[in-house]
């Protein structure tokens, strides 16, 4: 079984018509956000909305469903103000997550902003020990997701996201996501067999392949090893076809989610594109011809243009 592919999507007009885009994009996976990703106020959320939402779950069966947390938050910070302010984020976003029944609830590690690596990861884990605990009977899942390793970001080392968990007083309740172009960017070259190989061997040596519960797949724009995140579209970038054939074929990874994340218009057409290159790496042993995939990628784009209909209708909220 590979892996269950599927994307990150728009929750504007209501969290549930984020089901509602993943079912017209074909997703078999799906991520959102519980609220704007670029503020710290969130609006309550709507008893119709949530029935909804996960009833459209239900109903289509896209369980397990994944959040992901806001950027602003930074339980790394130094600043107490801010690790404050950060914690009572997080604890909103993990109590909507509670209320919609999403399983996880990915989370960037913080950033040290100059106060070092040890004194981050503390930082970290102490505001995870006091998040476990006001939810001591909740099923969502923190999955912790490796970094670039832009600025000062904690993460980017398979070893900080371990030590976190390891010092988490409820570390069962902690799981990884890795991200293909922030493994890439850290150093991980996805790009050849050998590094490829050395990537998987990581992260079962070092985290552990049963503690890694989401995937998210992503090309990279930047070089291997350049700490920048920025996200290409499959096939496009500098891991390239041949590391996505590796991943999307391995075995390791059989049934997991697996969501894109990239940039994409209203239509979603580059959605359908990545989707639909994905699909096509299953059970090959060579890359396909540029032409090959070219047929694919065109293929989609009609897909695309036949859904835009349906798109525009959950946009402007004619749907449920």
């Amino acid at each position: 079984m590979p892996p269950r592919f599927g994307a990150h999507m728009s929750i504007a007009g209501g969290v549930d018509r984020g089901v509602a885009r993943a079912v017209a994009v074909g997703c078999e996976a799906l991520q959102v956000f519980t609220k704007s990703s670029n503020q710290w106020r969130a609006r309550p959320l709507r008893d119709d909305e949530v029935a909804a939402f996960r009833e459209g779950v239900r109903r289509e069966q896209l369980a397990p469903v994944i959040a992901h947390d806001s950027y602003l938050i930074n339980v790394g910070s130094p600043k107490p103000e801010l690790w404050k302010k950060s914690l009572e984020a997080l604890v909103e976003e993990y109590a909507r997550c509670e209320t919609l029944g999403i399983a996880y609830l990915v989370m960037h590690p913080g950033s040290h902003v100059g106060s070092g690596e040890e004194a981050s990861i503390e930082r970290i884990a102490t505001a995870l020990d006091d998040l476990l605990a006001r939810f001591p009977r909740a099923k969502t899942t923190i999955l912790l997701e490796n970094t670039a390793g832009q600025g000062t970001n904690i993460g980017w080392r398979f070893e900080h996201l371990a030590e976190i968990r390891r010092r988490v007083r409820a570390r069962r309740r902690i799981g990884y996501c890795i991200d293909s172009q922030h493994s890439f960017a850290a150093g991980w070259n996805l790009a050849t067999p050998d590094g490829y190989e050395a990537w998987g061997e990581a992260l079962e040596r070092i985290l552990g392949l049963e503690r890694i519960r989401v995937l998210h797949l992503n090309d990279s724009k930047p070089e291997c090893g350049s700490r920048v995140d920025r996200h290409e579209h499959i096939g496009r970038g500098r891991i390239g076809l041949g590391g996505f054939l590796r991943l999307v074929n391995d075995r390791r990874f059989d049934g997991m989610p697996a969501v894109i994340e990239t940039e994409k218009g209203d239509d979603c057409a580059e959605d359908f594109e990545n989707l639909a290159v994905l699909h096509a790496l299953v059970g090959r042993r060579r890359v396909p011809t540029a032409a090959q995939v070219e047929k694919v990628r065109a293929r989609a784009r009609e897909q695309a243009a036949r859904r835009a209909g349906d798109l525009d209708a959950i946009r402007r909220g004619r749907t449920s």
